[in-house]
């Protein structure tokens, strides 16, 4: 049974900000709420409320709503009119398909002086002799009734005689309450046997048919059963259980073909079949959780996994002692949703929660190792230098030095040698030509 509560209000609040005590609409239509309740204390302000298409068998609990403007009930139980004399404000009601028999309970929305279109197509009452006739001088304040404007000419002709309408209507709903009576017994029949269902067979029937229970300790060597006899009561049990899909086949076909009179009871069996039968849907839609992937063996061995399926390229760069991964992940993925994880003999790249781990040809460093994303391809590429082997370093070239010298020590040295020369031929003259004097060059 579905009941009223406040958080299936409050969700169906979210234009008034899930306020429930300010609001004016309220939408509760296909929720099989059996049960008008709690609304008249929570909404005080509602205008308009749809109930329409649920199992709701009786109107109530809505003589507080003074505001309350339309009020549909259609395609519901509602056998009765009632209760909607504080609804002072009732300006359209909505009773479509229903099961209202009792077409003189239309007098008492006499009271609702502001009423102006009133629906009852599809209900019982509709079938009445007069009931046009009845409704439209029974309640004179209606425009419209079953979508059909009421003229002035025809409300005059709707009080001519209205006695005897009034009469046959009454004599028509007493016929109708009696044919009611005998369908709620009938039902009530009907699903007392079905509650009660095919009669068990007893312990010690079942005891007798199924050998090893005949209440005894010890095992008689003497009465086991031979082997074929075993694969016969095999083979009866698979031909019980297909004769049982078979006949639950020829129950659902039974149902619906089955001739019944459309009542509230026949709409209510009708509703709880189908839910049984979306619940055993589901039950077998529910798939067993699958067990989590082995990435790495009890024994320590790391397995290889590829489950977003994607493709790769392992290289070796012997120039670098590097290994390369390229990994063609998605072009336009955001790289918030990968996570990368390099260990010495493996890599692992997280996915969208899908794994992709690859075991390395030879040991690698993995605080030295660099993950980036291509700008074209948009592949990720994992760089991991091994941990072990010959690291080949680029050697640069020294830089040519020129023949003349430029530097200024050079230029100190040679600038030293020159002044030594002339020193040494300025002692050779002196000694050749004592008296000359020898001035220093500028």
């Amino acid at each position: 049974m579905v009941l009223i509560t406040e958080d299936m209000v409050r969700r169906r609040a979210e234009h008034n900000n899930c306020e429930i005590l300010s609001l004016e609409e309220v939408s509760l239509h296909q929720q099989d709420i059996e049960k008008i309740e709690h609304i008249d204390k929570w909404c005080r302000d509602l205008k308009i409320l749809y109930l329409q298409n649920n199992l709701i068998p009786r109107i109530e609990n809505v003589y507080r709503l003074k505001k309350l403007e339309y009020l549909n009930l259609a395609l519901n139980n509602v056998e009765l009119i009632e209760n909607l004399e504080g609804c002072e404000s009732l300006q359209k009601l909505d009773l479509t398909v229903n099961f209202v028999g009792r077409l003189s309970s239309v007098e008492s929305l006499k009271n609702n002086l502001h009423l102006r279109e009133l629906f009852l197509v599809g209900n019982p009452c509709t079938e009445f002799e007069g009931y046009r006739q009845y409704v439209v001088a029974s309640l004179p304040q209606l425009k419209y009734l079953d979508g059909k404007e009421i003229g002035r000419s025809e409300r005059i002709r709707a009080r001519q005689g209205l006695d005897e309408v009034r009469r046959r209507i009454r004599q028509q709903e007493q016929d109708y309450l009696q044919k009611r009576a005998s369908e709620k017994e009938e039902a009530q029949r009907e699903g007392g046997e079905v509650q009660r269902g095919p009669k068990r067979e007893s312990r010690s029937s079942v005891k007798a048919k199924n050998p090893g229970f005949d209440g005894r300790w010890y095992t008689d060597i003497n009465n086991t059963i031979p082997v074929h006899e075993e694969n016969k009561e095999i083979q009866g049990r698979e031909e019980k259980e297909k004769t049982s899909c078979l006949s639950s086949e020829d129950q659902e076909r039974e149902f619906w073909e089955k001739p019944c009179a459309y009542t509230p009871e026949s709409r209510l069996e009708t509703h709880r079949h189908l839910d049984e039968k979306k619940k055993a849907k589901e039950r077998k839609a529910v798939k067993t959780p699958k067990a989590p992937r082995t990435l790495i063996t009890p024994h320590g061995r790391v397995m290889n996994v590829n489950e977003p399926k994607l493709d790769f390229n392992l290289t070796e760069d012997g120039d670098n002692n590097t290994i390369v991964l390229d990994l063609e992940v998605y072009r336009h993925m955001d790289t918030s949703l990968m996570d990368v994880d390099v260990q010495p003999t493996y890599a692992r790249v997280t996915v969208k929660g899908k794994i992709f781990q690859l075991v390395l040809p030879a040991e690698v460093r993995p605080d030295s190792s660099t993950a980036k994303r291509s700008q074209i391809t948009g592949h990720l590429v994992l760089t991991m230098p091994k941990a072990q082997g010959e690291i080949k370093m680029t050697t640069p070239h020294p830089p040519k030095v020129s023949q003349s010298s430029n530097t200024p020590e050079e230029k100190t040295r040679g600038r030293g040698k020159k002044d030594m020369s002339s020193m040494h031929l300025n002692s050779k003259w002196r000694t050749l030509f004592p008296w000359f004097i020898f001035m220093p060059a500028r």
